[in-house]
């Protein structure tokens, strides 16, 4: 990896074109990745000469990310995830912290688990849920700092 090349003005964005500069800005690291395309702020530039299966790909993508946004576009469901990211809670604890009733709640987890961003557990009669995997984090990660937190 490179590290990438200054901006030309404080608020320019790296880009880069294939043939001349097969680089292009990593999503996190600030750094420049070999790739293929041009891209704007991390993101590819869509224009004719993205090859089709590159299209389909995206297409898919864009089918996985949809899906994930709706999953976590319920106030409730926000709440559920916003919860276990601080750890696993028994449904009864969710109702507690939700001051929801129990249907409401499961519906909700049901809808979540559906997706695959949460893990059911069960010991005794007791059900645990965690968040599968570090997709949903990330995400309250970005929306806490935008909504929520002070400053």
């Amino acid at each position: 990896m490179k590290d990438a090349p200054p901006p030309v003005a404080h608020n320019a964005q790296v880009t880069a074109d294939a043939p001349g500069a097969p680089f292009a800005p990593g999503p996190e690291t600030g750094k420049v990745c070999e790739t293929r395309g041009r891209w704007i702020m991390g993101l590819p530039v869509i224009d004719n000469d993205i090859p089709p299966e590159e299209l389909d790909r995206m297409a898919e993508r864009a089918t996985e990310a949809s899906n994930f946004l709706k999953a976590i576009s319920h106030e409730g469901r926000l709440m559920i995830l916003c919860h276990l990211a601080t750890g696993e809670k028994s449904v009864t604890d969710l109702e507690s912290l939700l001051s929801a009733r129990q249907a409401a709640v499961s519906q909700q987890l049901s809808r979540l688990r559906l997706e695959g961003l949460v893990t059911p557990r069960r010991e005794g009669k007791t059900i645990y849920y965690r968040l599968t995997d570090d997709r949903s984090r990330q995400i309250l990660d970005l929306v806490y700092d935008m909504f929520c937190r002070d400053g």
